[in-house]
Order: C-alpha cells, then sequence, then structure tokens
C-alpha cells in the first residue's frame, strides 16, 4: 500500500486542495485546467470527456469518411468489384486480428494505436484514387489488407476508452454521444460527393476531387490521434483515475487473453450479437444503395442514412442511462425494442427487395451485354422515390440502435 501511494505521489507531485477549491482534488499541470467559454465551463484535458471527444473526432475522420465512401456503394465507382474485393480484404483481417488487437493495443498504448489506425484508412482511400486513373485492383486488395489490420487495433483502442473512462452511470451517453460525433463524420463526407454529383443524372463514378478530400481529411485524423494522453494520466470528476491492465510480455498477453475465454465463456454468448451488427452493411451500400438508386441519389441517401444514426445514437444512449429504472429492465427493454425494430424495419425491407432483384441492376453484372445494362436506376425526382427514401432512412437508425445497445 505505501508503495502504492509513492508511486502516486512521483507520478503527481502536486494536487489541488478540495478544501481550497471546494471540488474534488486532481493534479496540477495544464492537461487538469478547466477553461470557461461565456457560461460554459469546459472540462479539463485529461477528463473523460475531454478524451472521448477527442477518439469521437479520429474516428469522424478515418472511419467516419470509411462509411461515407462505402455509404456510396462500390466505393463510389460504378462497378463495386474492386470495391468488394477491397473490402472482402478488410473484414477477413479485421476479423482475424480483432482476436489478438486487445493484445497489440496494450502492448502499443492507445495513442499509438489509434494513430496507426487511421494511417490504414488513409491508405485506403488513397487506393479508391489511384484506381480512378490506373485501375489498379491489387493496390486496392493490399489496401484491405492493411486498413483490416489498422482497423482491428483502432476500433480496439477506441473501445478500450469507451469502456473504462466513462463512470458507470453515464456510459450509455458516452456511447450515444460517441457514435453521434462519429457518424457526423460519415455525413459530412457524405456531403462532399452529394456537392460534387447533384448535377450528374446519369450512373457514374465519383469525381476525384471526393477521394482527394477523404484522404485529407483521414490524415488528418491518424495526425489527431497522436494528441492524445496517456490513460495513466485520466482523472475523473470523481477524482479517481482510470485502471488499464498491461502484461509485461506478448507471452502474458496472449495468456491473459486465453484466460478471458476460459473464465468468462459467457462473453462467447455475445458473438452472434457482434456478428450481427456488420453483416448487412454490404446489403444496405451495394444491394440497396447501388443496386437501386443513381449516382447522386445515392449520396443523398448516404447523407441520410447517417443523419438517423446520430438521432438512434441520440435516444437510445440517454435511455440506457435512465437511472430511476434498474439496469436489468433497462437491458430487458432494450431487447424488446430491438427485437421489435428488427421485425418492422426489416419486414419493410423484404418487402421493398420484392420489386427488383440483383441479376436486373447493375450491382448484380459483371458483363457488358448483361440484359441489366438495361436497368435505369432510380433517382430522387423520380415518383416512388419517398418510400425507399424512409427505408433507407431507418436501415441507418436501426444500425445506430444495435451499436449503442451492443457497446452498453
Amino acid at each position: 500500500m505505501a508503495d502504492a501511494t509513492e508511486k502516486s505521489e512521483k507520478e503527481y507531485p502536486q494536487t489541488s486542495s478540495s478544501e481550497e477549491a471546494g471540488t474534488v482534488s486532481r493534479p496540477k499541470g495544464w492537461m487538469y485546467k478547466s477553461v470557461k467559454i461565456g457560461p460554459w465551463q469546459l472540462p479539463w484535458i485529461a477528463s473523460p470527456a475531454m478524451q472521448l471527444l477527442l477518439v469521437s473526432l479520429v474516428c469522424f475522420l478515418c472511419p467516419g469518411m470509411f462509411n461515407a465512401l462505402n455509404g456510396m456503394g462500390g466505393g463510389g465507382q460504378v462497378d463495386p468489384k474492386a470495391s468488394n474485393d477491397a473490402n472482402t480484404a478488410v473484414y477477413a483481417t479485421f476479423a482475424f486480428v480483432g482476436f489478438f488487437a486487445g493484445t497489440i493495443t496494450n502492448r502499443l498504448g492507445i495513442r499509438t494505436a489509434l494513430a496507426i489506425g487511421g494511417i490504414g484508412y488513409a491508405v485506403y482511400v488513397s487506393s479508391y484514387l489511384c484506381y480512378n486513373y490506373t485501375q489498379n485492383r491489387g493496390y486496392m486488395i493490399f489496401s484491405g489488407v492493411l486498413l483490416g489490420t489498422c482497423a482491428g487495433i483502432l476500433w480496439t483502442a477506441q473501445g478500450a476508452i469507451m469502456m473504462s473512462y466513462p463512470p458507470e452511470h453515464s456510459k450509455g451517453k458516452y456511447i450515444g454521444w460517441f457514435w453521434m460525433i462519429f457518424n457526423l463524420g460519415a455525413v459530412i463526407g457524405g456531403l462532399i460527393p452529394l456537392g460534387q454529383n447533384i448535377n450528374v443524372t446519369t450512373d457514374s463514378r465519383v469525381t476525384t476531387g471526393t477521394y482527394v478530400g477523404f484522404l485529407v481529411l483521414t490524415l488528418l485524423g491518424a495526425a489527431l490521434a497522436l494528441t492524445a494522453v496517456n490513460p495513466k494520466s485520466v482523472v475523473r470528476s470523481d477524482g479517481s483515475k482510470v485502471i488499464l491492465m498491461k502484461n509485461p510480455t506478448w507471452k502474458s498477453e496472449l495468456m491473459g487473453m486465453y484466460e478471458v475465454f476460459r473464465t468468462d465463456t459467457y462473453i462467447v454468448l455475445l458473438f452472434p450479437m457482434f456478428f450481427a451488427s456488420n453483416w448487412f452493411y454490404t446489403y444496405h451500400f451495394n444491394g440497396v444503395n447501388l443496386g437501386y438508386f443513381d449516382t447522386r441519389t445515392r449520396a443523398l441517401n448516404n447523407v441520410l442514412y447517417y443523419l438517423m444514426q446520430i438521432v438512434a445514437a441520440y435516444v437510445f444512449g440517454y435511455a440506457l442511462d435512465i437511472q430511476s429504472i434498474r439496469r436489468t429492465r433497462r437491458a430487458a427493454g432494450a431487447w424488446i425494442v430491438l427485437f421489435v425494430l428488427t421485425m418492422i424495419i426489416w419486414g419493410g425491407g423484404y418487402e421493398f427487395q420484392k420489386g427488383y432483384t440483383r441479376a436486373q441492376t447493375s450491382a448484380g453484372s459483371d458483363t457488358p451485354d448483361d440484359p441489366s445494362d438495361d436497368y435505369v436506376k432510380k433517382d430522387f425526382n423520380d415518383s416512388g422515390y419517398v418510400g425507399p427514401m424512409f427505408l433507407y432512412m431507418f436501415y441507418g437508425f436501426y444500425d445506430a440502435a444495435w451499436q449503442t445497445c451492443v457497446y452498453w
């Protein structure tokens, strides 16, 4: 105990006095000073709220741009095959690396892990820019493998912050705010191709400027990650500090992961929910948005999809933190609401899907002389657009509702 106290004094030699300030004591230094702007008192830099904001902005600029790009269907290309190959590489690698990403992140540190993750997104976007000129599918597949590796590390670092920094009674709100800011990146990213293609009434790939814009933003996200503070420096509003276990060797890390699966077997029961949280993206973006709509309408749908994610994250994030209801009842209520949403939204999607097939759309065409070349994709000026638009919006709402509950 004495050793722990001595170590704490070495790390934080000076602390503010709660008797003098009337608040919970915290270390002195620039990262623990609150800033007041007008009537608002901003949290200190090394607070959970500010660090969550930082990681939200990193995801805003990196995965947010990835979502905006892929939400166009085919990564903004007319032929989705190259994008499909790249994304197959992304998720195959992501699934494998994900099992070891916790170990890697613990060894690298959260700040380094976030920065490395951001670089993977930038390389991925650059492959689409290159493809516009060279049709280099090999580079796209390579970028997919690299991104799968980097994304596994980035999302693990983000998860460590999300799960360990907030106080227990506010986790729903923290998760909701993260998801809102993260998806705001996809909304703004979606406005880029919408603005550049608003007058394009034929089905075509997005402009080179779109890819350049995404590339710049993802590079900024990777750089921003380097400003994160060390987890041991984070202090909550009640004066408590974040405790992240760190094993000294790769062997102890791997053994620790084995112990978790051996002792906490209930985690395996969550795997189907994890699986369900990502499988529908390809259908949303390629099967519906790319297959059914033209370029500018896909861009509009993309913006609406992620706007609804923001709405759902806010609603579910705050609802999950209602303290007047016991946590077990909140969990049961969330499960019931998700079940009802699944039946209604995907039931409507099934009815919509009966109106066309993959073979009728260019999304299912691999040959120039396929009859699907005669298929005319729908535009937002066409009659009958409103129904599919609302369905696509609620696909986005459902995604955020599901993801918020999974984190919680």
